[in-house]
């Protein structure tokens, strides 16, 4: 069996911290009739894109998958 890879050291990932868009513009609710902006927070298969690659805070994260998910229900989105 190799051993190499226990004793091999690990690079510590350096991230830039992210500042939450919505709490910049002081936003206290995301409506789901903004298609566009609800777009810029998923994949191109539709999926919710998580807050370590969009920055946002976890208030505003709540927030932002009920209103994609309301968005998704009208068919506003996919």
């Amino acid at each position: 069996m190799q051993q190499n890879n226990r004793n091999k050291k690990r690079r510590k990932k350096t991230v830039t911290p992210k500042i939450c868009r919505f709490c910049e513009a002081c936003v206290n609710y995301i409506d789901f009739l903004e298609p566009e902006l609800l777009k810029k927070f998923q994949t191109e298969k539709g999926k919710i894109l998580p807050r370590r690659i969009t920055g946002t805070c976890l208030r505003h994260q709540k927030m932002l998958s009920a209103a994609i998910k309301r968005a998704r229900v009208l068919s506003l989105v996919y």
